[in-house]
């Protein structure tokens, strides 16, 4: 069945006939993710919350679409593990900008970036975008932060833990290994003290931190946590969507 508020799978038909009032970009990476996860789990999640948020935005009357997720994200700090691929952030601002001048001028304003890559950071990005397009309100979310994870898993993990192996788990379970092959993801941490305590940052060097790739404990994971948690995810997700389809973009601040 056709979803129409996948641009993927809908058609001139449906396109030309509908205003269209957010447009979502999922935005994912291709990395390693321990031994048990696939290259494509942050893309995979990304895909998936996207589209069961608009799913849920759609039925409430939103008229968004998703586009085709961004497959590529930042991994600088892994360029010694082997097919990591790396997107530069200057690149990521193009691509950005050449999205945001085709929306600009169809007279799509709002522009919501939906990531699910820790290495991606669209601040700055977005505030340079609107030097050029005024005229489109772009936000960005990091979708694993739209509810409190430690409600849902007992280690929630910072790559291939407890919720990302949960979630493919859930959604991609044909793509995941046992979880008798996965690694244990412990974390080598910064020799000093601020690093550590997060006040400092800095990028870290993935092949001196983990042994496996992984950043976080797999072995309690289960899709149970991921149903109880992806449903509270995309509901709150799908619930902003709404409002900001319905919030004039001339009207976004308290008068």
């Amino acid at each position: 069945m056709i979803r129409p508020y996948i641009l993927a799978e809908t058609n001139w038909k449906v396109v030309k006939d509908t205003d269209y009032q957010v447009a979502i970009l999922p935005w994912g990476a291709t990395e390693a993710h321990n031994y048990h996860l696939p290259y494509a789990t942050d893309t995979i999640q990304a895909d998936y919350v996207a589209a069961e948020s608009a799913r849920l935005a759609w039925d409430k009357g939103a008229k968004v679409i998703v586009l085709p997720t961004i497959p590529f994200g930042v991994n600088t700090g892994q360029l010694g593990v082997k097919l990591c691929i790396n997107m530069s952030p200057s690149t990521q601002f193009a691509v950005l900008k050449d999205i945001t001048e085709v929306l600009s001028r169809q007279k799509i304003q709002k522009l919501v970036i939906m990531n699910g890559h820790g290495g991606n950071n669209f601040k700055q990005m977005i505030r340079e975008l609107y030097v050029y397009f005024p005229d489109v309100f772009i936000c960005a979310m990091d979708w694993y932060r739209a509810v409190n994870w430690n409600l849902y898993f007992d280690e929630p993990g910072d790559h291939a833990g407890e919720m990302e192996t949960s979630v493919i788990m859930k959604i991609a379970p044909q793509w995941a290994l046992p979880l008798s092959e996965a690694g244990n993801g412990r974390e080598k941490k910064f020799n000093i003290k601020a690093l550590r305590e997060g006040w400092v940052v800095s990028q870290r060097l993935w092949t001196a931190i983990t042994e496996d790739t992984g950043v976080g404990n797999p072995h309690k994971a289960t899709p149970e946590k991921a149903e109880k948690y992806l449903k509270a995810v995309t509901e709150n997700i799908a619930e902003f969507l709404v409002e900001l389809a319905r919030c004039p973009i001339d009207n976004l601040y308290e008068q």
